[in-house]
């Protein structure tokens, strides 16, 4: 009796999902296998643009191996990308426009080190309200080395007004990223009326660095010649051009999303995020989401490289987080 109770218990608990034999079981190392999409993707781009820029957005605990500021370095990763950028470093981790806790800064201050000692360069986005805010957070930043871009919109859909000029602005031409002291973030053509008049607000800037979407307000890729007109700052100088792409989310308004799809199906596909109506888990780790990111003709990378753009910035690194 008591061995058929036990047996039953078992086929419980292995019916109900809580044995390990699952591909996304608890036995699988969500770190290394966002490490490893990186890697992929890195090699994958630079095999046709050998300079290409490749910037993960936060999850930097990646640098090293254990996810300790201090641990051994994670040395393939390290080498795939250019930089890191981190959101809410100074402000906006708790709620925009609130300090960050000493402690949380601190943490990131760790590892935003350790890829600045390795030659990659540090890239802040900080949430504020107010100037005052927002100029503290351009001379913090600057005082670690850091390259800054301080907002009061997180949506990142406007060009903020200031400082009135780039922060550590000139018109000196920029063909590296280590050459960069500022750059604008634009991710929501939206507000700007129609795609022409986007455009043109983009040109109008003297920023070093551009990081924009890909598509614009309605939903098309940008061509090689709008990538082109962007590439220079509105007193001459030579700037970079980067897209942004999430690959640890999908997005269902993205050109790849298909209306049959729910969460469950395709089987890479998780539950929307409640804090972004319109984003999705995914297991970024299955073939299935990775071929519609990179790899192959028709992949969202590729038409990145297509359209001419300097580099990528990749979001939702983090996203192991979430399965560990």
């Amino acid at each position: 009796m008591i061995q058929s109770i036990a047996s039953l218990i078992i086929f419980i608990f292995v019916f109900l999902g809580g044995g390990c034999s699952s591909d996304s079981g608890p036995s699988r190392d969500y770190r290394e296998d966002m490490r490893a999409f990186v890697i992929a993707l890195s090699e994958y781009a630079r095999t046709i643009d050998p300079g290409f820029i490749v910037i993960p957005q936060n999850g930097h605990e990646l640098a090293t191996l254990d996810g300790e500021p201090d641990g051994d370095l994670a040395d393939d990763y390290l080498n795939a990308i250019s930089g890191g950028g981190q959101e809410d470093f100074n402000y906006g981790y708790e709620d925009d426009g609130i300090a960050t806790p000493a402690d949380e800064k601190e943490w990131m201050k760790g590892f935003l080190d350790v890829l600045e000692d390795n030659g990659k360069e540090v890239l802040v986005t900080d949430y504020c309200i107010g100037d005052m805010q927002i100029m503290d957070s351009y001379v913090t930043n600057n005082s670690y080395g850091y390259i800054a871009f301080a907002t009061e919109d997180r949506d990142l859909a406007t060009i903020p007004t200031c400082p009135v000029a780039p922060y550590n602005g000139d018109n000196s031409d920029i063909t590296t990223l280590s050459e960069a002291k500022n750059f604008l973030y634009v991710l929501d053509p939206e507000p700007f009326g129609d795609s022409a008049a986007y455009l043109s607000a983009l040109q109008a800037t003297y920023h070093d660095l551009l990081i924009i979407d890909l598509f614009d307000r309605d939903g098309v890729a940008l061509e090689s010649a709008d990538v082109s007109s962007l590439k220079t700052k509105n007193g001459g100088g030579a700037r970079l051009v980067i897209a942004y792409m999430s690959i640890g989310e999908a997005e269902d308004y993205r050109y790849y999303w298909q209306s049959s799809w729910e969460p469950g199906s395709p089987d890479w596909l998780g539950r929307e995020n409640p804090d972004w109506e319109g984003n999705y888990k995914v297991e970024f780790w299955d073939t299935g989401w990775q071929d519609i990111i990179f790899g192959n003709d028709d992949s969202y990378l590729k038409k990145i490289l297509d359209a001419g753009f300097d580099g990528v910035y990749l979001d939702i690194i983090d996203a192991y987080e979430y399965y560990e």
